[in-house]
C-alpha cells in the first residue's frame, strides 16, 4: 500500500504498508495509518479525546530482539509479546510508555465484566531490514481459548550484567478477521466499537470472551537448510552446546533430553539409554495426555546428535531412530545442525511420526526461556551438565 494511501486504507492481513522516503521519524507508516497512535515505539495507541480511554492499540515487533523473541504461530493463531521493560532499573509498571500497564488491564479486564474496556490490539511488524514498510498481521484479542490465566499473561525474571528485572509475557489470539474496514476505524475513534462495521469475531469475544483464531496450517512442511539455521546470536548459541559437549558426545543426549522437555512441558519420565545397550535411541520416554488425575502415556524414542552447524543429519541417522518406533507412537530427533533436504523429505513424504528439532529451533528455544545469549547459556550448561572432573 503505497505511502499516499494510507490515510484512507484498510488493515488487510499480511499487506504491506510503505514508509515514507523523506528520511526521519515522519516516514513512519503507522502514524499516518492510524492517526494518533505516534511514530515510535513498540507499544502505540489512540486515546479518545472525549474520555481519555484508549479506542485502539498497535503492537509493533521487529523480531530483532533476540532476548525478547515475539513470536507468531500462525498453525494456532498465538501470538507471544513482551512487555516494554527490558532494562533493570524500573519497577514492572513503571516504564515510559506505560505499555506493561496497557497488558495488566486488558488481561485483568478480559475475564471480568470490563471485558468492553479491552482495545482492539493491531499487530504490526517490521516487513524489510531496511526502510519503515511494515506488514499487518492481525487482530489480537488477549488470552487463547487454550491457555490458562496464568498462561495469558506472565510477569517473568530476567537479568542483565547480575542485575534481575522483571518484564511481562503476554499471549494473545490473531482473531479470524481478514480485513479491518476503515470504517471500523473511524468508530473506534467515534467512541462506538460495536457497532455495524465491527468485525463478527471482535464482537463474539467481547460479548462472550469466545475466540475463533486464523488458523493457516503450513503448506511447505519441509525446511530448507536456510531455515533451518539460527541467525549470528543463535549460532553463537549452538556453537557454544556443540563446544561444551565437543569430547563427550554421548553426554549431549541428557542434554536433548532436558531440551525437549523444555518444548513439551507433558513429557513424563525420559531415561537415557546405557551407552553399551545403545542399538538406535539416546533416549525413551512418555508423553503424558489428558486430565491430571487420568493421564494417557505415549511413548516414544529420542534421538540425539551435537554435530557442527555445517554437518547434517542424513538418511543413515534417522533411518536408525524410524526403525525403533515401530513398537511407541513417536519419534524425537534433536540436533544442533541441520536434516538434510534428502532425509527431511522422505520423513515427511513417508508421514513418520518424527519431530525433528533443528539448530534454529534450539537457538529460539533457549532464547525464549531467558537463555538470551551464548554466556547465558554456557553458564547453563555448566551447571546443569557439567564436565566430569579429572581424576
Amino acid at each position: 500500500m503505497p505511502f499516499a494511501d494510507l490515510a484512507t486504507a484498510d488493515l488487510v492481513l499480511d499487506a504491506v504498508y510503505a514508509g515514507g522516503s523523506v528520511g526521519n521519524m515522519s516516514d513512519d507508516p503507522l502514524y499516518r495509518l492510524l492517526p494518533g497512535v505516534g511514530n515510535q515505539g513498540g507499544f502505540r495507541i489512540h486515546r479518545s479525546r472525549q474520555k481519555q480511554d484508549i479506542c485502539f492499540a498497535v503492537l509493533f515487533t521487529t523480531g530483532a530482539e533476540p532476548d525478547w523473541p515475539d513470536e507468531l504461530d500462525p498453525q494456532t493463531g498465538l501470538f507471544t509479546y513482551y512487555g516494554d521493560n527490558r532494562h533493570p532499573g524500573r519497577e514492572l509498571h513503571e516504564t515510559p510508555r506505560r505499555g506493561n500497564v496497557l497488558l495488566r488491564d486488558a488481561f485483568e479486564w478480559s475475564h471480568g465484566t470490563a471485558r468492553v474496556n479491552v482495545p482492539p490490539f493491531f499487530l504490526f511488524e517490521k516487513a524489510a531490514s531496511t526502510g519503515r514498510d511494515v506488514r499487518f498481521r492481525g487482530l489480537l484479542a488477549p488470552g487463547g481459548a487454550a491457555l490458562t490465566s496464568d498462561d495469558e499473561l506472565q510477569a517473568i525474571w530476567r537479568s542483565s550484567r547480575g542485575v534481575r528485572f522483571q518484564n511481562y509475557r503476554s499471549r494473545f489470539t490473531v482473531l479470524d478477521v481478514p480485513k479491518v474496514p476503515r470504517s471500523w476505524i473511524a468508530d473506534l475513534i467515534a467512541g462506538s466499537p460495536l457497532g455495524p462495521n465491527c468485525p463478527a469475531p471482535w464482537q463474539a469475544w467481547i460479548e462472550a470472551r469466545t475466540y475463533r483464531p486464523l488458523l493457516a496450517p503450513a503448506t511447505t512442511t519441509v525446511r530448507s537448510t536456510a531455515e533451518q539455521q539460527p541467525d549470528a546470536v543463535g549460532k553463537r548459541i549452538v556453537a557454544a552446546i556443540h563446544r561444551h559437549f565437543s569430547n563427550r558426545p554421548h553426554d549431549f543426549e541428557a542434554c536433548a533430553v532436558e531440551i525437549w522437555r523444555m518444548m513439551a512441558p507433558a513429557t513424563g519420565t525420559c531415561e537415557v539409554t546405557r551407552h553399551s545397550r545403545d542399538g538406535g535411541q539416546d533416549a525413551a520416554g512418555e508423553y503424558l495426555l489428558g486430565p491430571a488425575a487420568d493421564r494417557v502415556a505415549v511413548e516414544f524414542a529420542l534421538e540425539a546428535k551435537c554435530y557442527a552447524l555445517d554437518n547434517s543429519v542424513g538418511v543413515k541417522d534417522v533411518a536408525r531412530l524410524i526403525s525403533r518406533i515401530r513398537h511407541r507412537q513417536f519419534g524425537v530427533f534433536v540436533t544442533t545442525s541441520y536434516f538434510n533436504n534428502q532425509v527431511y523429505g522422505e520423513v515427511r513424504t513417508d508421514a513418520h511420526p518424527i519431530i525433528m528439532i533443528c539448530a534454529r529451533d534450539i537457538a529460539d528455544l533457549l532464547r525464549s526461556h531467558g537463555y538470551g545469549d551464548a554466556q547465558a547459556v554456557q553458564d547453563w550448561l555448566d551447571h546443569r551438565f557439567p564436565a566430569p572432573s579429572a581424576v
